[in-house]
């Protein structure tokens, strides 16, 4: 697995667009899956596990699968320099609705803690836009989530 993550992230050596594989779509959604949960400095055991049952619902992946992808996942988003190419991945092999699920994925790693930081916010609005999301679309995923799986006052105090 790291040996692939070190070829699709090369700076030449990633597949064509267009061509990925499966497992470059489970790397590339997990490690921004990941970033959400880093990004208010607090990776904690609920956003982990969030990140865990995320990727194994949405690709039914063995658990051994999965832990292979989200530690890689984890590394990647260690090293991430930008996000831009995860994005690209997404974008280029995701549907439009399956990159609006990808929003509402990422929305339910960031309130998997129970409350949203600013980083957190802006990160969701970046990665939107770079999957071609509407702002509209990514608040509706908001509210669904919210809706859904927040821990009560969370809604109110998010609103």
């Amino acid at each position: 697995m790291l040996n692939r993550l070190k070829r699709l992230f090369a700076e030449d050596g990633g597949p064509a667009a267009g061509k990925h594989s499966v497992d470059d779509l489970h790397l590339a959604a997990a490690t921004l899956l990941v970033e959400a949960a880093r990004m208010d400095d607090e990776f904690d055991d609920s956003e982990r596990q969030a990140i865990v049952a995320i990727v194994q619902n949405r690709f039914a992946l063995s658990d051994e699968a999965v832990a292979e992808v989200v530690a890689a996942a984890d590394h990647a988003a260690e090293h991430a320099v930008e996000l831009s190419r995860f994005a690209s991945r997404l974008r280029d092999g995701f549907d439009h609705d399956e990159r609006a699920e990808m929003i509402e994925m990422l929305w339910q790693v960031v309130y998997a803690d129970g409350k949203v930081d600013d980083h957190e916010a802006n990160l969701l609005r970046r990665i939107a836009g770079l999957l071609y999301v509407s702002d509209k679309e990514s608040g509706e995923a908001r509210k669904r989530v919210l809706a859904g799986q927040a821990p009560e006052g969370v809604a109110a105090s998010q609103g």
